[in-house]
């Protein structure tokens, strides 16, 4: 395929980063001192590099058709250069805004969700703590200090949350998509809360039900196996954590989900909503396929909204937003230090993944994992997707402070008690 090789070779030596191609035949394209080399098992793979279609390039990785040789630091600057538009949201049609409805609304039963939620979670434990921090906090990392590693800020992050909820000895807290229990568990142990968590992974259900037995903690902390428009508590709870739960809610069930919030949380107490946000209004997608990767081989269900719908969503459903921060480069740091530990025990890795599947999905899976913590990295650097801490009232008119007759809850207004 002469023209094919042509146009690769013409993109490489357009690229503001030195990238080198490795041709089925031995051939090698592109400058001599290229950190990060792309070798391809036949010519077809080459396609997607040529049109910078990068989540089919990321396809043929996967399955072993094309192979990277080089760190993935450096070739997510490769990648930064090949994104169309830099990266720009693709705004999209009428029609497909109306298809993406239908879709969003289809793939999200309770059922679906079910699967979807094991597909990613339930992949293996073990292999997951290879790279996430002793406690498997699955979420971005708070990097109060500089010099902070990972475990550090990942505790940050859960005292951070705590303050932010102002968390008191005796309050009922619950704490939606509980994950591994981290920050279940920091609340009642450091906070004396009586705690509530909810998963649907079975894996992370054990886990938690696990460390609850060991240290006698079943009076006041249980963990549920439930969807979490079907948790009903004997009474409203006094305040409740959601992380990184609200990308697998789906953009049509978000009133759902924020009329489920206020229902579990009674009036005048406060719940934090944590979680990604796109970067575009309107669904608009990151160019280059990317979004359609992560979607395919990482998070079957996931979807992304604006931060703008997400407050209009929950001020629909009578939640008042009194406090919002963007963590985005807190999260691109956290998926680098994932991602680098990752990198530094592949065999490892992959071992782990073949006690749970058979070696050939192993492989596929590892390298799918590779790319979209990497990805994710780069996406959060570049302000292609963002992280966002909302903190919300149930606005009770009834509640009032001595200075703040019109606080409707026991939120001071200031910010004074998250940061002593």
């Amino acid at each position: 395929m002469p023209a094919l090789e042509a146009l690769i070779e013409r993109k490489l030596q357009r690229l503001g980063v030195p990238l080198a191609v490795r041709l089925p035949s031995g051939r090698r394209l592109g400058p001599a001192d290229a950190r990060v080399t792309i070798a391809f098992k036949d010519m077809a793979a080459l396609a997607p590099l040529a049109s910078a279609r990068l989540g089919r390039l990321g396809d043929e990785i996967v399955r072993g058709r094309a192979r990277i040789e080089g760190s993935m630091r450096d070739l997510m600057r490769i990648v930064a250069a090949l994104v169309p538009d830099e990266g720009q949201p693709i705004q999209p049609k009428p029609w497909q805004r109306l298809f993406n409805h239908l879709h969003s609304v289809l793939r999200h039963s309770r059922d679906r969700d079910a699967r979807q939620i094991r597909a990613h979670y339930d992949v293996s434990d073990d292999f997951y703590a290879l790279w996430l921090d002793p406690r498997r906090v699955y979420s971005c990392a708070y990097f109060a200090q500089p010099q902070m590693t990972l475990a550090q800020a990942q505790e940050a992050k859960l005292d951070l949350i705590c303050r932010k909820l102002d968390l008191h000895p005796g309050e009922r807290f619950v704490d939606i998509g509980a994950g591994w229990g981290a920050l279940l568990l920091h609340a009642a142990r450091h906070y004396g809360v009586d705690a509530t968590g909810i998963t649907l992974s079975q894996n992370q259900f054990d886990h938690v039900s696990r460390i609850i037995a060991e240290e006698g903690l079943g009076e006041r902390v249980r963990i549920l196996l439930c969807d979490y428009r079907d948790l009903v508590p004997d009474r409203p709870f006094d305040k409740l954590a959601s992380v990184g739960m609200f990308e697998h809610v789906g953009r049509a069930r978000m009133g759902t989900y924020c009329d489920t919030l206020r229902r579990l949380l009674r009036p005048g107490g406060l719940a934090l909503n944590h979680g990604i946000a796109a970067s575009g209004v309107d669904d608009a997608m990151v160019g280059g396929g990317l979004g359609d990767f992560i979607e395919k081989y990482i998070f079957p269900g996931g979807e992304l909204i604006h931060v703008s719908q997400a407050i209009r969503s929950m001020s629909q459903a009578g939640l008042e937003m009194v406090d919002t921060e963007n963590l985005r480069p807190h999260y691109a740091r956290t998926l680098w230090a994932w991602s680098d530990a990752l990198e530094a025990q592949l065999p490892e890795a992959e071992q782990e993944l073949a006690r749970s599947m058979p070696p050939e999905r192993a492989a596929e899976v590892l390298q799918a994992y590779r790319l979209y913590l990497a990805g994710c990295a780069l996406a959060f650097e570049q302000g292609w997707v963002a992280l966002y801490q909302i903190l919300l009232i149930h606005p009770d008119p009834a509640m009032a402070t001595p200075d703040l007759p019109g606080a409707q809850s026991a939120y001071p207004f200031r910010r004074d008690h998250i940061y002593r």
